[in-house]
């Protein structure tokens, strides 16, 4: 079966149907003789009759038979197949996989949700990780689209601005270091520091932040959550270097409390990405059009330091 075509099994079908091969052309828009040659050849290819003379009219054989209710089957699929098109054409249907390196999960449930919103049809999944696993997870083709920061070194990737990503120093309110101002680095030099794990983007940034000064930061403990950092901090364990948009709620509590550190706010921005060896299906570029033109609306509001 792996040489048929559509074109032989409709016009074994339409024979059938119609009962000739003229009626079979009329209905095909196409010559008898060209119906002819089609069921010839799918005779010849399957090794059987597939049709009987009775009189003026054709019917199947038992193989026949076979064959049109398999091409029955095969045109019903196609029939959906077709509607699943129309649907993702028309953004009525469709699944879309965004992967969120964890820092973002405090804005980019809110933005998808608001997406959802607006077209409820599309199925939308979420995977969070760290920077290396949603850059594992865009080369594995896993995920549509991702929400990141810098772009990744070993991956040819589009990307496309959301918004502004300030990065801060913290300290629980009652640190010795609240309040003062234009601290610089040196002056941490006896500070420990909560730090995420090894492959987050927050603590590449961290890192390179200090080497400018040529400070290797003491660090008491290695944390593979925002929250936890956080919650860190707050206990007294230490100090951290992190993204202002997972503190904003903390900030506005009073629970923990930003430091006036030469150099920082350091901004970076907030990306969409996508592969730019991939072509993303209507509703997958839906969503990535909708972060860029309104991402932006999600991001948490940062104070400036006082």
């Amino acid at each position: 079966m792996r040489n048929v075509t559509l074109k032989q099994l409709r016009a074994l079908t339409a024979v059938v149907e119609t009962g000739s091969v003229t009626a079979a052309a009329k209905r095909l828009h196409v010559t008898p003789p060209a119906v002819t040659m089609q069921v010839q050849a799918l005779e010849d290819l399957l090794g059987v009759p597939l049709l009987d003379r009775l009189g003026e009219r054709f019917k199947a054989t038992d193989a026949g038979r076979e064959v049109i209710e398999t091409t029955l089957r095969i045109e019903a699929e196609l029939h959906n197949c077709a509607a699943t098109m129309e649907a993702l054409r028309n953004l009525s249907g469709g699944r879309v996989a965004v992967g969120v390196v964890s820092t973002a999960k405090y804005f980019a449930p809110y933005a998808l949700g608001a997406f959802r919103a607006e077209y409820p049809q599309i199925e939308l999944s979420l995977m969070v990780g760290n920077r290396q696993e949603v850059i594992a997870a865009l080369k594995g083709d896993s995920i549509d689209i991702a929400i990141m920061g810098r772009p990744p070194r070993d991956l040819a990737v589009d990307m496309h601005a959301i918004g502004d990503h300030p990065h801060i120093m913290i300290a629980p309110p009652h640190h010795p270091m609240v309040g003062r101002r234009h601290l610089k680095l040196t002056d941490f030099a006896r500070e420990t520091f909560l730090v995420r794990e090894v492959g987050s983007g927050t603590r590449t940034l961290m890192e390179w932040f200090f080497s400018q000064a040529d400070i290797h930061p003491a660090i008491s403990m290695e944390v593979g959550s925002n929250e936890t950092v956080k919650q860190a901090v707050m206990a007294g364990l230490g100090l951290s270097f992190i993204s202002a948009h997972t503190i904003a709620a903390e900030l506005e509590s009073g629970r923990l409390a930003p430091l006036d550190v030469e150099g920082l706010p350091i901004v970076r921005q907030w990306f969409v990405a996508k592969r730019s060896d991939k072509r993303l299906a209507p509703a997958a570029a839906a969503v990535k059009a909708f972060l860029v033109e309104r991402g932006r609306e999600f991001l948490p509001s940062v104070k400036p330091i006082a």
